[in-house]
């Protein structure tokens, strides 16, 4: 191999590394938010993302928001979901997504089987039960998240008295831990790693 040779590939090389740590580090970073729904991975977000607050304005129940500056440059002003607070309602038109014109949010591509808009997003966050504070693992009664749950047994009662999520049902909309009466919620919510679907750090809301 000629010498110009070596290095053109060894530049190339350490560009293609450059390039897998800045993608390692955004996904890295976004475990401390949660994207709208139907958002594309994060490094591809970031690139088409204008921060135009179309979908934040879409909204009809005020869940996502902008990143605060503290987050750093490439995040600020960028949309996420107030999941700590609001459940997501899962729109039946997805207006938030509907309203991306640059489409890092974008509904996928339907197949001749699907429906025009999918009913279920992929997961918007990973909750699960804290039975330390939850009060029927406690003893006493309270039941505030029972009917709050849109997805037919994702939120279930099998002994009738303590709610068990099943993960596989559960999109992670939030919305038994907006219903949860306790201080602070019985409802643990983290993000999703893209890559393979693991739950991140805890968010606190």
């Amino acid at each position: 191999m000629k010498r110009r040779e070596f290095f053109k590939l060894g530049a190339q090389k350490a560009v293609e590394i450059t390039t897998e740590v800045i993608k390692a580090k955004a996904v890295l970073r976004a475990d401390d938010w949660l994207r709208p729904p139907f958002a594309k991975p994060e490094t591809e977000f970031l690139n088409l993302c204008t921060r135009c607050d179309a979908c934040i304005t879409a909204c009809p129940h005020d869940v996502l928001f902008k990143l605060p500056a503290r987050l750093g440059g490439r995040a600020v002003d960028t949309p996420a979901m107030d999941l700590g607070n609001k459940g997501c309602h899962m729109c039946a038109d997805w207006p938030c997504v509907v309203a991306c014109e640059p489409l890092a949010l974008a509904l996928p591509e339907p197949t001749e089987d699907d429906a025009p808009i999918p009913p279920i997003p992929p997961k918007l966050a990973h909750l699960t039960i804290n039975q330390k504070t939850c009060l029927p693992y406690a003893g006493p009664e309270c039941g505030a998240c029972a009917d709050s749950c849109p997805v037919p047994s994702a939120l279930t009662w099998p002994d009738r008295l303590r709610p068990v999520i099943d993960q596989a049902a559960c999109t992670g909309c939030a919305l038994c831990r907006e219903a949860c009466i306790v201080d602070p919620k019985a409802i643990d919510i983290r993000a999703w790693l893209a890559d393979d679907l693991m739950p991140a750090a805890e968010i606190t809301g």
